[in-house]
């Protein structure tokens, strides 16, 4: 990696990716500001918790507002831009506000990066837009199916980033992040939910939605380490790249793993409100990780199961931040 001295943004970085990656690239040298969505309280998110904060520059703003954007960006080598809005189920309710910060947000960065010259724009994808997979594993050539507002959002960033790319050379490459899960991660995704509820002594019954569904999941170190490798190799420019295990899990078979990792005997309870409308509900996810690996030399460095070890470790330690008895949409 060759971060050192360089100075970089991450948007989103108060979050569960960003806050990971921010301290990464801290500890490879580079110059790290962290933009976070304003807020009264003057909080930073997770970074807040982070033993690094002190060490990078954090700037509080809004991703929706290009004057936000730009200030932010000035004077930055490259932009990691994790900043978005990621929950599927509100996405049912409030699908204007997925518009504006994961489309408008991102043609505020693309827009800044022209006006700036930003050396390099990495994008944050999603497996998501792939839609239950018509072949598998699934390249980067698979068809894009909006199953959600919410990956029709992130669709429409990701084709915004193409057409700049392709319109006005804008130096951007695409990170198409398959089910990223690990420590810091929101209630709201399937794993957290399997895992504060086993850790719960009181918990007899883990409630969930499918548990056909079968996802490509990845550790947050293995995501983190693709960032860096598309943002710094010379050859990923223009290109959309994969970041999955290709490895797939159901999730019943998930919630198994996980009771037996945390030595729980459970009784699995299907609960109508966490099961995403039929024609919404993505069946299949399996990642052809082979253009990131011949590209750019990415690949996974921890596997499932030593990935779940860590983010169990750390949810039992942290378990007081999570309510494991609501569903968190």
């Amino acid at each position: 990696m060759t971060w050192s001295g360089k100075s970089v943004l991450v948007t989103g970085a108060g979050g569960f990716i960003g806050s990971h990656l921010a301290e990464a690239l801290t500890e490879a040298g580079a110059t790290v500001r962290a933009m976070v969505h304003y807020n009264s309280s003057g909080r930073a998110g997770w970074l807040d918790e982070s033993p690094m904060r002190q060490n990078m520059e954090i700037v509080a703003g809004d991703i929706t507002d290009s004057g936000s954007v730009l200030h932010a960006m000035d004077g930055c080598d490259a932009v990691f831009h994790l900043a978005a809005l990621i929950a599927i189920p509100y996405s049912y309710t409030a699908p204007a506000s997925y518009v504006q910060t994961n489309v408008v947000g991102t043609l505020n960065v693309l827009e800044g990066a022209r006006r700036l010259g930003t050396s390099r724009i990495i994008h944050t994808s999603t497996s998501e837009v792939y839609g239950t997979a018509l072949s598998v594993p699934i390249s980067e050539e698979h068809p894009l199916q909006a199953q959600s507002p919410y990956s029709a959002s992130k669709i429409g960033a990701d084709k915004l980033v193409e057409s700049y790319y392709r319109s006005f050379d804008t130096p951007v490459v695409t990170v198409r992040p398959f089910n990223t899960f690990g420590p810091r991660q929101s209630a709201r995704a399937v794993l957290p939910t399997i895992i504060t509820q086993c850790l719960k002594p009181d918990v007899t019954k883990i409630r969930l939605g499918s548990l056909t569904p079968t996802r490509d999941l990845n550790y947050v170190a293995n995501t983190v380490h693709g960032f860096m490798m598309a943002g710094d190799h010379p050859d990923s420019l223009g290109h959309t790249l994969n970041i999955g295990s290709g490895r797939e899990i159901s999730i019943g078979d998930l919630a198994a793993t996980i009771a037996r990792l945390t030595g729980r005997e459970i009784t699995i309870e299907s609960d109508e409100q966490r099961i995403r409308p039929a024609k919404s509900e993505v069946e299949r996810l399996l990642a052809d990780n082979t253009l990131a690996r011949k590209l750019i030399g990415w690949e996974p460095l921890f596997t499932l199961e030593q990935g779940l070890e860590r983010t169990i470790e750390w949810f039992r330690e942290n378990l007081s931040g999570y309510r494991a008895d609501v569903y968190n949409v």
